[in-house]
């Protein structure tokens, strides 16, 4: 599973699946903002592919992305009730533009501004495109950092 691990967000279900995986060892979590991230090794998902929505990487090396990574996610903790729903078409396709809407968001609404704002700091020499103070002003209280 590829994650953003500057998002306040999803960090809380990281920690999550984390706890629920920690048994049973399913679940390698690559932090994509970490300073060592290497696309290459993780399906070529680079950071601007990663951070605009979720990615996985199967066990065959096929690489996945949007809600059937959750299902996989939460099938492989034992809680794959959860999006079993999903498998049916109708289903899947509202629950992909569901998570299109909060993926196109995300980045804003916990607080590290657009997703061309997170590729600029990067480029500018801030590996992982964190937030800097300036961004972390403009973020909803609930999720500043």
């Amino acid at each position: 599973m590829l994650y953003d691990g500057d998002c306040p967000l999803c960090l809380r279900e990281i920690a999550m699946l984390r706890r629920r995986d920690a048994h049973r060892g399913a679940i390698s979590f690559v932090d994509i903002t970490a300073h060592d991230y290497q696309p290459e090794q993780n399906g070529g998902v680079s950071f601007q592919k990663g951070m605009a929505e979720i990615h996985g990487i199967l066990p065959t090396g096929e690489v996945i992305s949007g809600v059937p990574v959750f299902a996989k996610l939460y099938e492989a903790v034992g809680l794959g009730w959860v999006y079993r729903w999903t498998a049916w078409p109708p289903a899947a396709r509202l629950a992909a533009k569901v998570y299109s809407f909060w993926a196109k968001r995300r980045l804003a609404l916990t607080g590290k501004g657009s997703l061309e704002e997170v590729l600029a700091r990067r480029a500018g020499g801030d590996q992982q495109g964190h937030c800097d103070a300036a961004c972390r002003d403009k973020a909803p209280a609930a999720v500043k950092q």
